[in-house]
């Protein structure tokens, strides 16, 4: 009995089991068939970004915007004399999509067939193209670029599927992309395809807002190319910072490209160089050793170093001045910097030696990126740490600045903090207005950064960078001639530099400008470079009202600019409360503004900047005194 039983459920187990298996089977086949059926049905799948966000300026001006246009296909599966009607039809609607070339594009075709990609159609054309049964448009997002080569290397451009891949439009694609719309497009039983969309679950996309104000850009760009013409030289950039906010106000390389057509570019002209490509600084590296030699109190800016008639050996090599024919004996600290003394920045250097030096140099973060918002920033050439054994030929390149390679970015960073009283920002493209001047951004201390401001003011009025001044400004910057290092070895050629910033004015801005392989009408920092500091900075100034007052001090406003230098330096429109201050060089809201704070009438005649008063400067205020304002546009002369 218990053997029947045994047997009995063996057989049951069995056939249960070959009872599953074809069920299995069964399905596993329908499933397989479903797949292949459903395989069949699909046509064509598309990934759109449909609504990537705009790009504008500080004051709200578009940069880089979308514009809709078209894409029309076909499935030309069943070619009957309906198919060729609708063909027909869509010729007559769209007058460039002739009817013998739809007809020859779909004749081999019965899989779907571009007929038009990026055409622009009117409501009117689109809504008559929907009613055609084997045609069928999609709406595209096609990136566009007003004004076309402006900024163009700081904002990039986008690839066919509108995702960013240079620039401003690589690094926040994330935020300017949003999230997918997906269009599926299926056979229905008849087997005419059918659209299926997905929605995305955020088609709304914020703007961006630059710092760049459109302005500044479009004038820096044009003086820039004028130079880059006028010297015949290879390429040049120039760029604009915001001491206190780090916001950059314009920056650009020339030559450069249209990002609205980009197979029409070069691969440099598309690159922020400005970031991308460091160089030897040369000689406005020389405020960075003259900034390591107050910090670490090894000289005073009265300080005297004897310069060795303009030639001294280091090792085995002589270190010469930039003009043989100067033959400096004792130089100050500022007159090192004044009239850009090799010799002198070397003894300084020497005084300082290289572990000081090198502690100054990485407050500075040179050997780092800066960590602007674009695309293959470079960190630039600094191999030393505070254990290198540097040599003192080494040391005494590296002190006028060979032997290191920055990025203009670097530069500009570096003197924003001078200027802005010792604190080292962040460079931004983004628009923020927050001031980054906090005790935890201090890299130099106020006196340090006062000091070397009024030596550079020196450099400019008095020594190598003359072409920097600017009527009724105090100017503060440096020229550099540096020798450019060829790419086949060696040097070749120079590379003329000039960065610099106005310092008695209430808001300050550093402008660093640069011109590679200069080969006509000379080479020198201040004959190439120093012209587009001024040329830029004049159009700020005079253009642009909030950077254009004169600085007012009191204590308030010394507190803020954060120096001395802009009181000391600015003497003459500085009068006490008891007598008529100096309205030379002011525009009418900056006049108007002063007269208010000193309960003066005034009369205003003509347009422009202060030329004339007609009560001097300094003479005893009383209450019926009026004095007459005489405006005129300002000089802009060579």
């Amino acid at each position: 009995m218990k053997n029947r039983i045994v047997i009995s459920f063996f057989i049951f187990c069995f056939l249960f089991t070959l009872v599953l298996s074809k069920a299995f089977y069964i399905q596993v086949v329908n499933k397989t068939k479903l797949l292949a059926y459903a395989k069949s049905q699909f046509v064509r799948e598309v990934k759109e970004y449909p609504n990537r966000g705009n790009i504008v300026d500080r004051n709200g001006n578009p940069l880089a915007i979308n514009t809709h246009v078209y894409n029309v296909f076909t499935i030309p599966k069943n070619k009957n004399q309906n198919y060729y009607n609708e063909l027909k039809a869509l010729s007559q609607l769209v007058p460039e999509l002739g009817y013998n070339k739809l007809k020859a594009t779909v004749a081999k075709r019965n899989k779907y067939t571009w007929l038009a990609r990026k055409i622009k159609l009117d409501e009117e054309q689109l809504r008559r193209i929907k009613k055609l049964e084997n045609v069928f448009v999609e709406s595209h997002s096609q990136r566009i670029y007003p004004n076309h080569e402006l900024m163009a290397q700081s904002l990039g451009f986008v690839g066919m599927d509108n995702t960013g891949l240079a620039g401003v439009e690589f690094s926040l694609n994330k935020e300017l992309q949003g999230e997918p719309q997906v269009s599926k497009y299926l056979h229905d039983a008849k087997g005419r395809p059918v659209k299926y969309e997905t929605q995305a679950s955020n088609l709304k996309v914020d703007d961006i807002t630059l710092a760049v104000d459109k302005d500044i850009q479009g004038a820096l760009e044009s003086y820039l190319k004028e130079t880059v013409d006028h010297h015949q030289a290879l390429r040049g950039g120039a760029g604009v910072m915001d001491v206190e906010t780090g916001e950059i106000l314009a920056i650009a390389n020339y030559p450069s490209y249209d990002p609205n057509d980009i197979s029409k570019s070069s691969s440099e002209s598309r690159k922020l160089a400005f970031v991308t490509d460091p160089f030897e600084p040369g000689s406005i590296f020389k405020a960075m050793t003259v900034v390591s030699a107050l910090e670490h109190k090894v000289a005073n800016p009265e300080t005297r170093f004897f310069c060795e008639y303009g030639k001294m050996k280091v090792q085995n090599h002589w270190i010469s001045e930039a003009e043989t024919h100067e033959k400096f004996e004792w130089l100050t600290l500022g007159e090192i910097l004044k009239f850009s003394s090799n010799v002198g920045t070397t003894k300084v250097a020497f005084a300082v030696k290289f572990p000081k030096f090198y502690e100054t140099l990485k407050k500075f973060h040179f050997g780092e990126k800066t960590g602007l918002e674009v695309r293959g920033e470079s960190k630039g050439i600094f191999s030393y740490n505070e254990k290198s054994k540097v040599k003192p030929l080494t040391l005494s390149n590296i002190s006028f600045g060979q032997g290191i390679a920055t990025t203009a970015m670097q530069i500009m960073r570096s003197y924003a903090a001078i200027a802005n009283g010792g604190y080292l920002v962040k460079p931004t493209l983004l628009k923020t207005d927050v001031s980054q001047i906090k005790e935890e951004n201090r890299i130099i201390s106020a006196k340090t950064a006062s000091a070397v401001s009024k030596m550079l003011v020196g450099a400019v009025h008095e020594g190598t960078g003359g072409n920097a001044i600017i009527p009724h400004y105090e100017i503060a910057g440096k020229t550099g001639t540096a020798q450019r290092v060829s790419p086949k070895g060696g040097y070749e050629g120079y590379i003329s530099s000039f960065v610099g910033f106005p310092v008695n004015v209430s808001r300050r801005f550093v402008v660093m400008a640069y011109v590679e392989a200069p080969t006509k009408n000379g080479y020198y920092g201040g004959a190439v470079a120093a012209p587009i500091f001024r040329k830029i900075t004049q159009y700020i100034l005079y253009k642009k009202k909030d950077f254009a007052q004169f600085a007012i001090y009191n204590e308030k406003s010394n507190q803020k600019n954060l120096d001395e230098v802009s009181v000391q330096m600015s003497s003459r429109a500085k009068f006490s409360a008891t007598e008529t201050p100096s309205f030379l060089g002011m525009d009418k809201s900056s006049a108007l503004e002063l007269a208010e704070k000193r309960q003066l009438k005034v009369e205003m005649y003509g347009f422009g900047v202060v030329q004339k008063q007609s009560i001097e400067p300094g003479t005893t205020l009383n209450s019926e005194l009026t004095v007459k304002l005489y405006f005129e546009a300002p000089s802009y002369a060579e």
